[in-house]
């Protein structure tokens, strides 16, 4: 008997569920995000391009000159060579962390919005939970059960107009009801 109660209430309780990822996508903050990022991420490569450049030019006087030059400026131009290099690893390295760090960054802001529309929605409702379908993290829904609540986040985010006000609905209900009882009237 104990088995059943947990069940029982278990049983009661509805749930939603929603794609986080292309709610996120449709949200005004994440186009802005993605467009720092993206704006960052050319920044970095422009630089990156820039010693790059520099290295090939080096490497090319280099080439051109090692006949000519005596061994202890070889070695100084080979040690600057091997110097530009490693920069331009280094470089390249560390930009991937900045750039990964600033889109972490960008995206706690765009995260938080959407996190807190899906528990408002969570208690309006009175969900006992919210699921993230992505990732295939929930292959099965119960449609009993569970709910879409995509919409209602997308109307909470104001991305999408939320639908007609219940008012509008009541005068269609009343206009409704005296057409109710002449059915009743030609049953029997």
């Amino acid at each position: 008997m104990a088995f059943l109660l947990p069940l029982a209430v278990f049983a009661q309780v509805q749930f939603g569920y929603l794609s986080y990822d292309a709610v996120m996508q449709e949200m005004p903050e994440y186009a802005q995000a993605q467009k720092e990022v993206a704006s960052l991420k050319a920044k970095y490569e422009a630089e990156a391009t820039r010693g790059e450049t520099e290295f090939q030019k080096k490497f090319v006087e280099f080439l051109q000159g090692q006949k000519d030059f005596p061994q202890s400026i070889m070695q100084k131009r080979q040690a600057e060579l091997q110097g530009l290099m490693d920069n331009g690893v280094s470089f390249r390295q560390q930009a991937q962390k900045l750039i990964a760090q600033a889109e972490k960054d960008l995206m706690a802001g765009v995260e938080k919005r959407l996190n807190r529309a899906i528990l408002e929605v969570g208690v309006e409702h009175g969900y006992g939970y919210i699921l993230n379908t992505d990732r295939n993290a929930c292959p099965y829904v119960n449609p009993v059960m569970g709910v879409d609540v995509t919409q209602l986040v997308r109307q909470k985010l104001g991305l999408v107009e939320a639908p007609a006000p219940a008012a509008d609905a009541q005068p269609a209900a009343a206009d409704a009801q005296p057409a109710a009882p002449a059915p009743a009237a030609e049953n029997p």
